[in-house]
């Protein structure tokens, strides 16, 4: 399906329409992350952000369920390779959830009895199974671990025991589903939990710090999204000069793609300097896109009433934008 009939279909939409959804399933686009061995693209770090940064470049709402969802499926890596060849034998195989702590889990010898509300859950609509954050508990009492704090585990629940809640309200992303999502008294068997830090693959990607991994695959969307604006924009005021902010932009998403590289590298061949690297990569994000962001309004206010106007295309891309800039990994707050 080609670009432009994906993004005509998607302008206006309150969901992800059916065929398209179909052609993400096809082209395993929500298994970029899931390694080759059970079925997934593999891709490296920099293919990865160049797919997810052309997507949201098609539309804001498409990146962003595909980002998160492609990254919930990341997941693939911690669990067991018969677990994970089982639930990805299949192209729509699509995990997604919330990563707040947002219920419990009893133990109960092999198995865990989950309950609890979840908020958040992008693509909830498109998913086969959701993943969730939960406190373990024994006896009703939370389980402590060596460090004397509630011990927590990630599980994955059969879409068919969740009861989606579909109360995004936001002003933009209007199509990724983001709904909250109950569970109530179902029973998982204890191979389809999980930790974090606890791989069962032995790739590079496996070893790539959470927060540079959702830091750079959340970025590329903020990316997509301002150069689709300053395509629009100048289809509106065609005698401003945008060269410079385009320039830039282009410059910083280069940028991005050298620290993909960069954290490959060192966790091949220096890995004890990788975390030094974090801090860098994360400054270097919450920058940029709290600069794109004033960049984007300088250049709105230019615009006139025209791109205020709901029937035009930078008008659901200012939505989109604003409202990716309140996710709490780049969100600014002040005391």
């Amino acid at each position: 399906m080609h670009s432009s009939t994906i993004q005509q279909k998607l302008f206006g939409a309150k969901q992800i329409p059916a065929d398209v959804i179909n052609h993400i399933y096809k082209e395993r686009l929500l298994q970029i992350w899931v390694p080759k061995m059970y079925g997934g693209l593999g891709l490296n770090f920099r293919n990865g952000l160049k797919l997810l940064k052309s997507l949201s470049f098609i539309d804001g709402s498409l990146g962003w369920m595909v980002t998160l969802c492609a990254g919930a499926n990341y997941f693939s890596r911690n669990l067991k390779p018969e677990i994970a060849k089982e639930l990805f034998k299949d192209n729509f195989t699509c995990f997604g959830g919330s990563g707040a702590i947002g219920g419990t889990a009893e133990k109960l010898n092999d198995f865990y009895l989950i309950n609890g509300r979840w908020t958040f859950a992008t693509g909830a609509p498109h998913l086969s199974h959701f993943t969730l954050n939960a406190v373990v508990t024994e006896n009703d009492q939370p389980v402590l671990d060596e460090n004397g704090k509630e011990m927590i585990r990630s599980f994955i629940i059969p879409k068919d025991q969740v009861a989606i809640i579909a109360d995004w309200k936001a002003m933009g992303m209007q199509a990724t589903g983001t709904f909250s999502f109950t569970v109530d008294a179902i029973l998982v068997d204890a191979n389809h939990s999980f930790i974090y830090n606890e791989f069962y693959t032995d790739a590079v990607l496996d070893r790539i710090p959470f927060r540079i991994f959702a830091d750079l695959t959340l970025l590329v969307n903020y990316l997509g999204m301002a150069e689709h604006f300053i395509d629009e924009a100048e289809k509106i005021r065609p005698q401003l000069d945008l060269s410079a902010f385009r320039n830039n932009l282009s410059s910083e998403e280069s940028q991005t793609y050298f620290f993909a590289d960069k954290i490959e590298t060192l966790l091949v061949e220096q890995q004890e300097k990788a975390a030094e690297v974090q801090a860098e990569i994360h400054q270097f994000a919450e920058t940029l896109v709290a600069t794109l962001s004033h960049k984007i309004l300088d250049l709105y206010f230019q615009l006139g009433i025209k791109a205020s106007h709901t029937n035009e295309p930078i008008h659901q891309i200012f939505r989109d934008y604003f409202t990716a800039t309140q996710h709490a990994n780049f969100r600014r707050v002040y005391s």
